[in-house]
């Protein structure tokens, strides 16, 4: 006869190993995974979409398409520029997140966008 302590620790672990099965995990995991994803996808988004506004390269891009008649060829040929130099920064970002310690990272940017302010300011004067 099996005591009620032992006959607890069968069911709790009966219950952990059908529970187990991928049918009956929680869901919260991927709920998780998918706001993660929609976080970081609109972060960046609305991050670049705002720094874009009004940029060199659109106005670039405007006033080919104005000149060139076909506003499809320069579009797509923009999007191909921006899709590749996204791409070099990715890959050169995640390419330095492996190399260097995430603080010394934000410190190398934020002392190299500082150098370019100064100087861009030193240029207006």
């Amino acid at each position: 006869m099996k005591t009620v302590k032992s006959q607890f620790s069968d069911r709790v672990t009966e219950n952990n190993v059908l529970d187990s099965t991928p049918e009956n995990k929680p869901k919260t995991l991927v709920t998780n995974k998918s706001l993660s994803f929609w976080a970081v996808f609109t972060s960046t988004f609305v991050t670049i979409f705002l720094a874009e506004i009004g940029d060199k390269t659109q106005v670039v891009t405007l006033l080919m398409s104005a000149e060139s008649q076909s506003p499809w060829l320069v579009f797509f040929g923009a999007a191909a520029a921006l899709i590749t130099t996204s791409l070099l920064g990715v890959l050169i970002g995640y390419w330095l997140s492996k190399k260097l310690d995430p603080k010394v990272l934000d410190l190398s940017v934020a002392i190299l966008l500082l150098f370019i302010t100064a100087w861009l300011i030193s240029d207006i004067l």
